[in-house]
């Protein structure tokens, strides 16, 4: 649309005598909903008058309404972007931002950023690093710590209510995709997906309704795609949440990270959605929801495919048809049944299990579950608390200890009935713990292995060392733990050694053993 189509609103908002302050520069950018005026140091969202049944913005009370929902909404995430609902006063000709007389329109003033720090724009120049990941992860969890809970008696989580918008995805892709080489050609793809879904559902009504039950329905965010969220100012900020309908925003947290993670995949990065599922479950500790995380993923991928699809009937876009084939494929991969297996860590302090696995959940996508976080779970205490505990007392008693192996093996048996590699990232330095973790995989008849890990005394000394002075990790295991492991160690035995990998950690290492045990899985000899 050419800038002399705007109403005359819009066209007079591009004069910098409109604003109470400095301008520069002034730029319009619309979408189908609003108008977005950038004016150098802040911007300015305006909706359009438009109702498309999921969305009305028709009157100016329900724009200022909607306006001070975004500012709350978003104001969770990123208060220094999001600052006031303005009123936009005087003539529609000369219009003035907080002038006098009734208010023509309003809009939501936001401090302006650098586009820059887009994580999409991050991903696609292979700046979206580990550490951005990490705090990703840390700032979601936080928040959806925190957020309010559907209660009992709200329509929102009920099973029925999660399914139906994935039902009528699936409607509105037919409509809209007819014309479409890519439907046509994954036609029996996407009648498999649409299928598998159905099924899926069927199997996971019952837990989508204790999820409801269990506090899993939250105010959440409701579009979070890696265009949605940016690092301003060395922080993760998500933003641009869902204001104009509630039933897009109350949903099970796990979808709001499916969003995410498929979005992640889609752009090429598995290796970083991995690295964010396994560092979100950490903190969050919902692995219960990895039940409901493929249909959530599927659902997802299949929801972008409709938005290509509509976008590329409008623009009449050359990537239209890879876009919808791409998605249509890797909502297809996430249907695909998989091979459940349980690893565990064997080593000392220091040798290096943490490094190895995180290598490990990267590459492959199972999940870790680690003895020095759920250990301080279940004290009440977040992964980088310290406890205070002196070596063999407190969290490290024998008694809590117990209690810590019990917890992980209880997790372990819940993740694997989901179908996901797990691996156990703990010392496992008594036979007895290995042996009831060997005894949990035959009772599941999945395959076993143990990772022992290995180095130099020196080596050790100087990693525990490292670890404690940097204070980044959950183990609390200094030196004195490690002589109180050296003292009592029961190392693997000859049936043990004949199921291990063993990997020495002192310099580069060699995963590919692991990771060809991994790939054979689906095999007919995988279980050996």
């Amino acid at each position: 649309m050419s800038i002399q189509n705007h109403p005359a609103l819009i066209m007079a908002l591009l004069d910098p005598t409109a604003y109470d302050h400095p301008c520069r520069d002034i730029q319009l950018i619309e979408t189908h909903i609003s108008w977005l005026l950038l004016t150098g140091d802040y911007a300015y969202k305006i909706k359009k008058p438009v109702n498309f049944g999921f969305l009305d913005f028709s009157t100016l009370a329900l724009r200022k309404h909607f306006c001070t929902e975004e500012i709350r909404l978003n104001a969770r995430l990123a208060p220094q972007i999001y600052l006031q609902v303005v009123r936009i006063s005087a003539s529609a000709t000369e219009p003035r931002i907080n002038g006098d007389g009734p208010a023509l329109e309003y809009a939501v003033k936001m401090r302006q950023f650098d586009n820059s720090g887009l994580f999409d724009r991050l991903v696609s120049s292979d700046r979206l690093s580990s550490k951005i990941i990490s705090d990703t992860a840390g700032t979601l969890a936080h928040f959806h710590g925190k957020i309010a809970v559907a209660g009992p008696d709200s329509p929102f989580g009920e099973p029925d209510a999660v399914h139906r918008p994935v039902c009528e995805n699936f409607e509105q892709l037919e409509q809209h995709t007819a014309g479409f080489l890519a439907i046509n050609k994954h036609h029996d793809t996407f009648q498999h997906i649409r299928q598998w879904s159905e099924q899926a559902f069927t199997v996971l009504e019952p837990i989508l309704a204790q999820r409801k039950i269990d506090g899993f329905i939250r105010e959440c965010h409701g579009d979070l795609h890696l265009g949605n969220i940016a690092l301003i100012d060395d922080r993760v900020t998500p933003f641009d949440g869902i204001e104009f309908n509630p039933d897009l925003r109350w949903i099970d947290i796990m979808s709001e990270i499916a969003f995410l993670l498929m979005d992640l995949q889609d752009h090429g990065r598995a290796d970083l959605a991995h690295h964010l599922l396994n560092a979100w479950l950490e903190i969050s500790g919902d692995y219960s929801g990895l039940a409901v995380l493929r249909y959530y993923q599927c659902y997802r991928a299949m929801v972008r495919a409709k938005v290509a699809a509509l976008r590329g009937s409008q623009t009449k876009s050359k990537n239209t048809e890879s876009d919808l084939a791409n998605y249509i494929q890797l909502a297809d991969e996430y249907t695909r049944p998989t091979r459940p297996a349980l690893l565990i860590t064997h080593g000392l302090s220091g040798s290096g299990k943490s490094w190895l696995t995180q290598a490990l959940l990267e590459a492959t996508g199972m999940i870790r579950l680690r003895s020095d976080v759920e250990r301080k779970r279940l004290a009440g205490l977040a992964p980088l608390a310290h406890s205070d505990s002196s070596p063999g007392a407190g969290l490290y008693s024998a008694e809590f200890t117990q209690r810590t192996f019990t917890r992980l093996e209880d997790l372990a048996r819940r993740v694997l009935r989901t179908g996901y590699v797990v691996v156990v990232d703990a010392t496992f330095i008594k036979g007895s713990e290995r042996k009831c973790f060997r005894q949990l995989a035959h009772s599941l008849a999945i395959p076993f292995r143990i990772i022992h890990c290995e180095t130099d005394i020196e080596i050790l000394h100087q990693r525990i060392g490292t670890r404690q002075s940097e204070g980044r990790d959950a183990s609390e295991a200094g030196l004195s733990v490690l002589e109180l492991q050296l003292e009592n160690q029961e190392p693997l035995d000859k049936n043990e050694l004949n199921e291990a990998f063993i990997i020495d950690t002192t310099d580069s290492v060699d995963l590919s053993p692991i990771k060809f045990w991994l790939k054979g899985l689906n095999s007919s000899d995988g279980a050996s």
